[in-house]
């Protein structure tokens, strides 16, 4: 059974900085594209940025460039998600999603491709 368990999460103030970590079990983690999305009150689920199986990183969404960085640790089988400098639109439900490698940047940026899904973490980020 796969499992991908988010934390790290919690009421920040704004221009702090937090460590998401996503801890996967029941999967080949080394085989698979690690993904970050969050969704925001009301709005749809939105693509963050993902790590892929074979040591590449896509491309950020705009609103995180420069101060959000994601890393993994195939040892661990986790992945993170740095977050600095918060913003009070950083306020979200941080999910983390694991993709097969026939997965590939576009189709990585849209959540329908990603086979599993973490339960999430709030990130509330106060002004």
């Amino acid at each position: 059974q796969v499992q991908l368990v988010e934390s790290g999460g919690g009421l920040v103030q704004a221009g702090d900085s937090l460590r998401l970590s996503c801890a996967a079990s029941g999967l080949t983690f080394s085989s698979y594209t690690m993904g970050w999305f969050r969704q925001a009150p009301g709005k749809e689920r939105e693509f963050v940025v993902a790590a892929t199986w074979s040591g590449g990183i896509t491309p950020y969404t705009d609103s995180v460039k420069g101060r959000f960085t994601i890393s993994r640790d195939n040892t661990k089988n986790t992945v993170y998600l740095q977050m600095n400098s918060l913003k009070p639109e950083d306020t979200a439900v941080y999910y983390c999603a694991a993709a097969t490698r026939r997965l590939t940047w576009p189709l990585l940026g849209a959540s329908r491709g990603y086979a599993y899904w973490g339960q999430g973490t709030q990130v509330t980020v106060s002004s």
